[in-house]
């Protein structure tokens, strides 16, 4: 008997040695949680000649060793794991908290994000701050979370041109997601503040602070409190 989450399922080749399992097209919690379920049991049953796992927001790419292994071999392995998807347990979701210095030098693109939903700037700080906001996947640099969803009044298009520098610990919105830039790279996300949290340091046992499937808050600082922070 089939689950919802294996009539759901659908298989794509993403290349020769490539294939992705589509929970669905859009983003929503159901197909995320489907995601991380498959996941957790291809890790704890792993495949023999499956190389890598890339989790996204509603569907898993899964690189195999083409020698031991064909898209239809896979699919058939894959079956009964989809069939047993809604007997899967996932952990209780670790919960982290990113101080954050909103406005101004930090968060250069707060007022206009004000204006172009009618907003004060306190409004929008109360709105970004007021959601928990889940790991969906890391991706783009090592460290960047991509975290959703944001509250639906605050949904705003990405720049028309991105910037050539983003600080690192910038915190941004595009569309329906929020994010902290972990290094200073290229980008066109709209800027709204900055963490002092690192989110990526080599030197850790888990090397980026966040992990898929964490629960995300974001809590308002001054830039007193950012400085210590920062030099603490």
């Amino acid at each position: 008997m089939h689950t919802a989450a294996a009539e759901l399922a659908r298989f794509q080749p993403a290349s020769d040695q490539s294939l992705l399992v589509y929970f669905g097209q859009q983003i929503t919690p159901e197909a995320h949680q489907h995601v991380m379920r498959l996941l957790r049991l291809l890790g704890l049953e792993p495949v023999t000649g499956i190389r890598n796992l890339h989790p996204a927001y509603c569907s898993l790419l899964i690189q195999f060793d083409a020698l031991k292994l064909g898209h239809d071999d896979l699919k058939a392995i894959l079956r009964p794991y989809l069939d047993r998807l809604e007997d899967v347990h996932l952990p209780d979701p670790r919960r982290v908290e990113i101080p954050v210095c909103y406005g101004g030098e930090y968060g250069p693109d707060l007022n206009e994000v004000a204006a172009m939903h009618s907003m004060t700037p306190a409004q929008v700080i109360e709105l970004h701050t007021s959601a928990t906001y889940e790991v969906y996947f890391l991706g783009f640099v090592p460290g960047f979370a991509y975290l959703g969803e944001l509250p639906m009044a605050l949904v705003t298009p990405r720049l028309a041109t991105p910037r050539r520098r983003v600080p690192v610990g910038s915190v941004g919105i595009a569309g329906n997601q929020t994010g902290v830039y972990p290094f200073a790279t290229p980008g066109g996300w709209r800027l709204l503040g900055r963490t002092p949290t690192p989110m990526f340091q080599p030197n850790r046992s888990a090397m980026s602070l966040l992990s898929i499937g964490d629960r995300v808050r974001f809590t308002p600082i001054t830039q007193e409190q950012f400085a210590a922070l920062e030099n603490s």
